[in-house]
């Protein structure tokens, strides 16, 4: 009978053994610092791999007209494209345009919802990037009020 700190010790080198094989899915460790870190949303697409985008009614964003709390704004992104790789979220006037990645597979249903933070009124942007690299947007004004009194 193993006692649980060998099962452990087990778990932990087979674990290592994978990895070290590149067994383990490595995007979900992928991480993108150069998009997070971009200030402009062409900067963010251009750190992902998309050129300039172009408006499409097969990609769409709800989102508020009017959110009383800039802390929680909840943001939805879909698109009925055929070989999406990538839906991204975009809020044009915060310090970080990025607000969110999500990878898309063919399993995988292209529509995914969140809440962001917003200091000011600004244009939102949803994304769609193909697998051939080409983005397609949708975009929407949110107005953020302050303390719900009109700003």
């Amino acid at each position: 009978m193993q006692t649980r700190r060998q099962t452990l010790k087990h778990s932990a080198a087979v674990a290592g053994l994978l990895a070290t094989a590149g067994l383990l899915p490595q995007q979900a460790l992928a991480f993108n610092k150069g998009a997070f870190d971009a200030k402009s949303l062409n900067d963010a697409l251009k750190a992902l791999g998309s050129g300039a985008p172009t408006e499409s009614k097969d990609v769409t964003l709800t989102a508020p007209d009017i959110a009383e709390n800039g802390a929680v704004v909840p943001l939805a992104v879909a698109s009925s494209l055929a070989n999406v790789k990538q839906l991204v979220l975009l809020v044009e006037k915060n310090p970080n345009a990025l607000v969110a990645v999500f990878n898309v597979t063919p399993e995988v249903d292209a529509s995914f919802s969140t809440r962001s933070k917003m200091g000011q009124s600004s244009d939102v942007y949803a994304v769609a990037i193909t697998a051939d690299g080409k983005a397609h947007y949708a975009k929407k004004e949110v107005k953020v009020t302050l303390g719900g009194c009109g700003g």
